[in-house]
């Protein structure tokens, strides 16, 4: 009878064992949804920031009145400040006292850094030096630059490999992360753009990925205008996400239902979610139908509700 019972037992262990390890999982091991963090770019504030009704320390108050966590500047609002440390210091204070992380500036008119001449390539990037100086003076952990120049674009190309490639070697040695954005020209391009950075691989330089600004050719010939040749925006989005430092969640206007009718915010953000993005979204309006404070709140109502839809 014992050895009954002992094979019993035997035979009811492995039993016992499969159908403990098929119980559902304990609510602590279930995952937990990524929080979406919010950034606020200053050129949703460019009409009031050029009409002078606003200043850049106003802008680091107005992103903290929005509950915004960080501000992305853009540095043609102060173009002439960039060795000046006492203004510097004065954003520092600005953004310590609102409680806001200053995460970029957007750097333009410092020259092209694919420019086919080497003197107007070189200027280029010893400006962009002092930037990436004023980065990290403020906090900053990137800094984005535009991949702009002339020739063909594989000509392009090769000269963004040499003048952006030594200026991402100064940002690895300063700490802040050279980054750039589909934003005109060749940029606009998403596959030239994916090229570029992994030809860059080696430098650390990774991409900030705007919703519009898929325009490679105007009409013109100029880097803006009338566009003769745009690429497929969600095309363009999926190929550069995967080397993301920061996403522009850009509107221009709402519908009814306060979607964008022109921007389709749950593909971009179906997007971000199968690439794991887990990094800020950068909240930019860009329209003029409506005051710059609302359609920022908009703009960000419209993110908040899609990311509760996708993730």
């Amino acid at each position: 009878m014992k050895n009954i019972k002992n094979l019993l037992l035997s035979l009811a262990v492995p039993f016992l064992l499969i159908s403990c390890s098929q119980q559902p999982k304990n609510e602590e091991t279930k995952s937990v949804t990524v929080k979406p963090k919010y950034s606020l770019a200053q050129w949703s504030f460019n009409r009031d920031l050029k009409a002078g009704d606003m200043n850049t320390v106003d802008f680091i108050n107005a992103a903290a009145e929005m509950d915004f966590e960080g501000v992305e500047y853009v540095s043609q609002f102060f173009q002439d400040k960039v060795t000046d440390f006492a203004y510097l210091d004065s954003l520092k204070a600005a953004a310590k006292d609102a409680g806001i992380l200053s995460l970029m500036i957007q750097v333009d008119e410092i020259g092209n850094l694919c420019a086919s001449d080497d003197d107007e390539r070189n200027a280029a990037v010893e400006l962009g030096k002092k930037w990436l100086d004023a980065s990290k003076y403020l906090g900053c952990t990137s800094m984005r630059v535009n991949a702009h120049g002339d020739g063909t674009p594989e000509e392009m190309k090769a000269q963004a490999i040499e003048g952006i490639g030594r200026l991402a070697d100064y940002a690895n040695e300063v700490g802040v992360r050279l980054i750039i954005e589909n934003h005109g020209s060749m940029s606009s391009n998403g596959a030239w753009l994916a090229d570029l950075i992994a030809q860059l691989s080696d430098k650390n330089v990774g991409t900030l990925d705007d919703f519009h600004n898929w325009c490679y050719e105007t009409i013109s010939g100029s880097i803006w205008g009338p566009c003769a040749k745009e690429y497929d925006y969600y095309k363009g989005f999926e190929e550069l996400i995967g080397t993301a430092e920061g996403v522009s969640v850009k509107a221009f206007k709402f519908d009814s239902l306060g979607n964008e009718p022109d921007l389709d915010f749950p593909k971009f953000f179906k997007i971000m979610k199968n690439a794991g993005y887990d990094g800020y979204l950068g909240i930019e309006y860009e329209g003029t139908d409506l005051s710059s404070k609302e359609g920022i709140l908009k703009t960000k109502a419209l993110a908040e509700k899609t990311w509760n839809e996708v993730y």
